[in-house]
């Protein structure tokens, strides 16, 4: 599945504050950068921040170990946030495979990051071309209906 536009965040076309793409070496240390990227995107009163954070300290953990980002490489993170949605795009260095939603057993020590993703997500997708993996995922902020007043 192709990425959406990344310049229209869930067809909406006013893009909001939180628009940043930072480059990272890919080692271990800059996971923590990367969710720095979504702090100073959304910031952390941001309702839908925590689902967003983790996601993509997921991806960000894939890209280094995972790809070719990892052996000395770097992967790009990059937050587009509207009224309405975020999403967020990791590119990564690429690998031999696809990405997998592998389902592992329930003592691995790895493997949950894209089925988490899969779970969390209102969708997600990834592309591989020219030797590198972009990896995407967009969480919808939910609108609450109009209550009448009694």
């Amino acid at each position: 599945m192709a990425p959406p536009d990344s310049h229209h965040v869930n067809g909406d076309d006013r893009t909001g504050t939180g628009d940043l793409v930072v480059r990272l070496p890919g080692m271990p240390s800059q996971v923590a950068r990367a969710r720095e990227l979504v702090t100073a995107a959304l910031g952390r009163d941001h309702p839908l921040y925590d689902d967003v954070a983790l996601l993509t300290s997921e991806l960000a953990t894939n890209a280094i170990l995972h790809t070719r980002s990892g052996a000395g490489g770097s992967f790009t993170v990059s937050v587009a946030s509207s009224a309405t949605a975020v999403r967020v795009f990791v590119a990564d260095g690429g690998s031999e495979e696809p990405p997998c939603v592998c389902r592992t057993s329930m003592h691995a020590t790895s493997g949950r990051g894209l089925p988490l993703i899969e779970a969390l997500s209102h969708r997600w997708g990834f592309i591989r071309e020219a030797g590198a993996t972009t990896v995407w995922f967009e969480l919808l902020r939910e609108r609450a209906p109009a209550r009448v007043a009694v």
